[in-house]
């Protein structure tokens, strides 16, 4: 009989400690962010640019209103050597879940703004070349603390 009160009280304080293990995380996830590092090709900056306030500029503002992007913006930086970037393209969106079905999100929208099928895009994508070269992409996500 001791020994069964003394497993009973020991299972009885073990249960008592579970809420000492079970403490929440004091931060949530938050929205995610992509930053796309971009070399400018020297003499095309004013080139690129213009692309991407004429058409990325666009498709941003419209995946914006469709509750897809939260936000973006472009950056410039000043390259310390050839091979970094003088350019960032920075999109937030609000949770990881957005980029389930992200194609089938973009595409209707593309097409909306560019007036290009994905074929049409991806070759003016390719075209793009001469005025950029995309150096990496990073995804960060914010953690908020409570």
């Amino acid at each position: 009989m001791k020994r069964f009160n003394l497993w009973l009280l020991c299972l009885l304080l073990s249960l008592c400690a579970l809420p000492a293990f079970a403490q929440q995380r004091p931060y949530t996830d938050g929205p995610v962010t992509i930053v796309t590092s971009v070399k400018v090709v020297d003499g095309q900056f004013e080139n690129y640019m213009a692309f991407l306030n004429q058409s990325w500029r666009r498709v941003m503002e419209e995946s914006k209103t469709a509750g897809i992007v939260s936000d973006f913006h472009v950056y410039g930086a000043q390259a310390h050597n050839p091979n970094e970037p003088d350019l960032y393209l920075v999109v937030t969106y609000p949770n990881m879940a957005t980029f389930d079905g992200m194609t089938e999100k973009m595409e209707p929208i593309m097409t909306k703004v560019t007036k290009m099928d994905y074929k049409q895009a991806d070759e003016a994508s390719g075209k793009r070349t001469v005025m950029r070269n995309i150096i990496g992409e990073m995804m960060v996500r914010e953690l908020v603390f409570k």
